[in-house]
């Protein structure tokens, strides 16, 4: 692997951006990470005072994130990569979730992602390389009960991400939309934004999911540090992949939704064919 690499990276406190950080620079990159208060810098940079420099940075202040990009740019050199990492869960019964709520899940997992690729995709236009990865999750797949806004905002990361990847291939930029199953990080935990219970007709369907969730947190099968050493993999690959699952659950969880969509696609194909003009013309 091509060493001294300039990552850019959301949201590394804790989770999944802590372990991308921390498995970047041990393999020798430099990784300028993004926080969200003054406090946090120094317990990042304390990683490798030479390799872990922490910018203070609300993604969703998107007239900053072009001159932070800069500036960094300046300071440390071009991006190499970027990791969209930052991002938050959202759970609750959509008819009981407010419209204000949905929009900010979407600031936060979409729009903060894009203003952030808008800012370093120009650099790497121009040199004609880069790879950008945005960390979406197995809710960007299958339809889960419960997290309507959440799996909204990773589908829509799924789709950008599809699009964006053969827009730049003609430069040499590579982009990956990587989509965990349940690993160990306070996704569940502190990072979970929970809409208030209001509706008893949801309770039979919800009241088991948020209780498996609660009991699942801090437990989950997903090392958030292998995942890191799967993201390195990805980098260091001349061809890889624009999306692809981790974890043994994701892959279980997506294959079965496939699975029925495919049968779901076949049931109704007569239907489906049906709004075509019938060949040879207009119907009289």
């Amino acid at each position: 692997m091509t060493q001294d690499k300039v990552f850019l990276i959301t949201g590394v406190s804790s989770g999944f951006g802590r372990a991308f950080s921390e498995a970047a620079i041990a393999a020798g990159h430099k990784v300028v990470g993004t926080v969200r208060r003054d406090s946090d810098r120094a317990p990042f940079e304390a990683i490798s005072p030479a390799r872990a420099h922490a910018v203070v940075l609300d993604v969703t202040d998107f007239s900053a994130i072009e001159g932070v990009v800069a500036s960094i740019v300046s300071k440390y050199g071009p991006i190499d990569v970027l990791i969209n990492n930052a991002g938050y869960g959202h759970e609750g019964v959509l008819e009981e979730s407010p419209l204000e709520a949905m929009r900010h899940q979407f600031e936060v997992n979409v729009f903060a992602v894009v203003a952030l690729i808008k800012a370093v995709l120009p650099g790497m236009r121009v040199r004609r390389s880069g790879h950008i990865i945005n960390i979406s999750s197995m809710a960007g797949y299958a339809s889960l009960p419960g997290i309507a806004y959440y799996a909204g905002s990773k589908f829509a990361l799924e789709g950008i991400t599809g699009v964006l990847a053969k827009e730049v291939e003609p430069f040499g930029i590579k982009v990956t939309a990587v989509a965990p199953g349940s690993f160990r990080t306070d996704w569940a935990g502190r990072s979970m934004v929970r809409s208030e219970r209001v509706i008893a007709d949801y309770d039979a369907l919800f009241n088991p999911i948020r209780a498996a969730r609660d009991e699942k947190s801090g437990k989950q099968a997903g090392d958030p540090a292998r995942a890191a050493q799967a993201l390195l993999k990805l980098i260091e690959s001349d061809d890889p992949p624009v999306h692809i699952l981790l974890g043994t659950d994701a892959l279980g969880i997506v294959r079965t939704h496939l699975k029925n969509l495919s049968a779901q696609i076949d049931a109704w194909e007569p239907l489906s064919r049906s709004t075509d003009f019938p060949p040879g013309g207009l119907a009289r």
